[in-house]
């Protein structure tokens, strides 16, 4: 029983009493107080008036989602669910209360649960199974420390934000990975009916866990400014100074700064800097605040370590529009100066406007394009073309623009491969012709030849060029680790993509990246623990459920497989993922019909998944038509896998395979 405002509040349907039992197990060993007592209740008056007494004494309020719940549109666990809102009400914003825990595949847009809920981070664990960190969160939001189990060595407490931080973020710590990597620990083979050496947990865990280096002195994170304009309406101006000051500093030698993926990440959440600085490895962090009126700036900014709140610096400028490159500088430098770091000598100067409204335009795009949707891609196309109107000039808007192009073939399949080549190849080209020193330029180029014109050669040399202007970008390290991949460079691919995550933590493309790597290397526990730190980072992560299937049915889980590429949120993956699984399962007759689907519906934008298919089914004539047809459609697929993918290993010694290796200009 509770009796003070310092326990948990387990909401949930009857029939989610079997998962919400080792929750609250878990809880209670670890010295959190849990109201789960069914014994003591026996319904009617007394029982409804304990449940709304413990509502409002809990401290946390932890409402289970699942497939039960959605499928009961009355229950008493919603009226919970209304106390507990209504609760919620009087409680300042930053206080962490209700913390929404999804039991199994229900997606956050299907679900049917209360509008507060969406605005607060949700978790997901995996029913039977209540993690560490779950529990170091909890009780960090309690303040309160958590009591090891009998016979177990005491373990750091991993503290989590004391607000609206989602619980994958203390799975950041290498304790918590090594605990993810031993619970998820496989036995089998990789190559098809060929075994392999077992490769241990221990091993996974210091491999993803080795991109997590000591935290260095000489580190800063950039955290979003905020947009304090009284109508609220200049956010992508405030993100686009947070950006612009992240490029800058990145370019400082001696000085470490996580990428714009990881900073933003703890955009409207409720974290202290101490937090966000350990979650990114740094020891400093700046932040600030933009208030603009028409061409009226003001801007503040201050510098905090984070591991004392001391202030280093701090600073408010009122300034007009046409000024704001100006301030950008004084802001560099300040941090510059008040970390004990050198500017790199020789420095280009920066590539800016001579138009303020094309420069407003360009912050618009790039803003859009950010938000990783199809239709606000086609709004950062469209800005960023206006802005070019108005200064033709602008080098770094024509490499923004050239991959935002690219996107619309790649990523979004909106648009034909011959209409976004014919546009991203020469705004990139533009772009390097302006300014050659521009790393964002050759890293566009790098994109375009890589997955666009399949010259891997040529993406491996701009590539190179774009580390060498920016050797501090995580997005050059990931494109660079993949084209090493493509090329069978598969040690150096990994390290590529281990350098990624070392300046970008929280990128779910890094860990997608890292575990492409180690899945090409034979190393699939290693890849399980990447691609698990990528849902943790985004449950709806784009294809990551599909390459998890894939590798059970490599370890001979077929079950297992059918139920990860269900989990599948794009329909693509999950269309070209589940008559994988049902072949595996020999369920031949509604593979058949699954793959008629697929064929159906994958043929202009994924036909290599249905290659794979055929290949997964020793029909290698059909095998190979779906490879060239994914050649001539330009399917980014096939130039990254067709080197090393175990689903393809049927292929191999057909002279086919050979041949087409040697049209993509491949290393045999």
């Amino acid at each position: 029983m509770i009796q003070s405002s310092k326990g948990v509040f387990l909401s949930y349907a009857s029939e989610d009493a079997g998962v919400a039992k080792p929750i609250c197990e878990a809880l209670r060993v670890a010295g959190i107080e849990v109201w789960f007592d069914q014994s003591e209740l026996r319904g009617g008056d007394a029982w409804d008036q304990k449940i709304r007494q413990q509502i409002r004494d809990c401290a946390l309020f932890i409402p289970l989602i699942s497939a039960h719940t959605q499928a009961r549109p009355e229950g008493y666990f919603r009226l919970e669910w209304k106390l507990a809102v209504d609760r919620s009400h009087l409680m300042v914003a930053e206080k962490a209360f209700l913390l929404p825990v999804v039991v199994d595949a229900t997606t956050e847009p299907e679900a049917l649960v209360p509008t507060q809920f969406r605005e607060v981070q949700w978790t997901r664990i995996r029913a039977g199974e209540v993690p560490a960190a779950f529990v170091d969160r909890i009780a960090a939001l309690l303040n309160q420390p958590v009591v090891p189990h009998v016979g177990s060595p005491e373990r750091e407490v991993s503290r989590a934000p004391a607000g609206r931080l989602p619980i994958v973020l203390t799975a950041l710590s290498v304790a918590a990975v090594a605990a993810l990597v031993i619970a998820t620990a496989i036995r089998g083979g990789w190559l098809w009916h060929k075994p392999v050496p077992k490769v241990e947990a221990s091993t996974a865990s210091a491999r993803v866990a080795s991109t997590r280096a000591a935290i260095p002195e000489k580190s800063v994170a950039v955290l979003p400014f905020l947009d304090m304009s009284e109508k609220k309406d200049q956010e992508y101006f405030s993100d686009g100074l947070s950006e612009e000051l992240i490029d800058m500093l990145t370019k400082v030698p001696e000085l470490r700064v996580p990428a714009r993926t990881s900073s933003f990440y703890f955009k409207g959440k409720q974290a202290t800097v101490p937090e966000i600085a350990q979650a990114l490895g740094v020891a400093d962090v700046l932040e600030g605040s933009v208030r603009k009126s028409g061409n009226h700036l003001r801007i503040t900014a201050q510098l905090v370590r984070a591991d004392n709140g001391y202030h280093l610096w701090s600073e408010t400028y009122d300034r007009q529009l046409d000024d704001i490159f100006k301030v950008q500088d004084e802001i560099a430098g300040a941090v510059v100066k008040a970390l004990k770091v050198s500017l790199l000598q020789g420095q280009p100067p920066r590539a800016t406007p001579t138009n303020t409204e094309a420069y407003t335009l360009y912050l618009q795009g790039r803003s859009f394009w950010q938000r990783h949707s199809a239709a606000d891609n086609k709004k950062a196309a469209d800005s960023l073309r206006h802005a070019l109107e108005l200064d033709r000039m602008f080098a770094p808007a024509w490499a923004v623009l050239a991959v935002v192009v690219q996107d619309d073939f790649v990523i979004y399949s909106t648009n034909s491969y011959q209409k976004a080549r014919a546009e991203a190849f020469p705004a990139a080209e533009q772009a390097l012709k302006l300014d050659p020193r521009l790393s964002d330029a050759h890293l566009a180029m790098a994109q375009i030849l890589h997955d666009l014109d399949f010259d891997f050669e040529g993406a491996r040399a701009e590539i190179n060029q774009a580390l060498a202007l920016d050797p501090g970008s995580s997005g050059a390290f990931r494109v660079a680790a993949d084209i090493a991949l493509t090329e069978g460079r598969l040690e150096e691919g990994g390290q590529l993509a281990q350098q990624a995550v070392m300046r970008d933590p929280l990128a779910v493309g890094n860990y997608r990246a890292l575990g492409d790597a180690a899945l090409l290397s034979g190393r699939l526990t290693e890849a399980e623990a990447a691609w698990r730190k990528a849902l943790e980072l985004n449950a709806t992560a784009e294809g990551i459920h599909y390459r998890l299937g894939a590798m059970l049915i490599l370890r001979g889980e077929p079950t297992a497989a059918l139920a990860e590429m269900e989990r599948n949120p794009d329909e693509p993956w999950r269309v070209a993922g589940i008559p994988l699984a049902l072949d595996a399962l020999g369920r031949r007759g509604e593979a058949d019909r699954a793959l008629a689907v697929a064929v159906e519906k994958l043929a202009v934008n994924g036909p290599y998944q249905i290659a794979v298919i055929y290949a997964h089914r020793n029909d290698a004539d059909r095998a190979f038509v779906w490879l060239d047809h994914a050649y001539q459609e330009r399917d980014g697929a096939l130039a990254l896998y067709l080197k090393g993918d175990p689903m393809l290993s049927n292929l191999r010694h057909d002279p086919r395979y050979e041949a087409l290796l040697r049209q993509m200009k491949l290393p045999e």
